[in-house]
């Protein structure tokens, strides 16, 4: 079992930046993928941002060039850094850990972006 834990979400204006952190606890072993996620109201979950065991990462269109994902392996957390952010960027965002092909959820914490 793996738990995920969100922090970091919160109101802020248009342009502005927040840092999202995913503590990770539990059987880490194993865990080779680890993502941010996002939903907003009426709208399907969607890949943010992603990175493997080997640090390669990926991210949504939407996001690249302001968005960054990185990983404290020593302290299992795992971080958003969301600059220059839009309203659009409005969601709840969800951590999700990939071991041994099972997904394992955060709870997920919210992020409002006002204009």
């Amino acid at each position: 079992q793996v738990q995920l834990a969100e922090s970091g979400g919160g109101l802020v204006q248009a342009g502005g930046s927040l840092r999202l952190s995913c503590a990770v606890s539990g059987s880490t072993f194993g865990v080779n993928k680890m993502g941010w996620y996002r939903q907003a109201p009426g709208k399907q979950r969607e890949l943010v941002a992603a990175i493997t065991s080997g640090g390669s990462t990926n991210y949504a269109d939407s996001v690249k060039g302001r968005f960054t994902i990185s990983r404290d392996t020593v302290k299992n957390t795992l971080f958003l850094q969301m600059n220059s952010l839009k309203p659009e960027d409005t969601a709840v965002y969800y951590c999700k850990s990939t071991k041994w092909g099972v997904d394992y959820w955060g709870q997920g914490t919210q992020v409002t972006v006002s204009s």
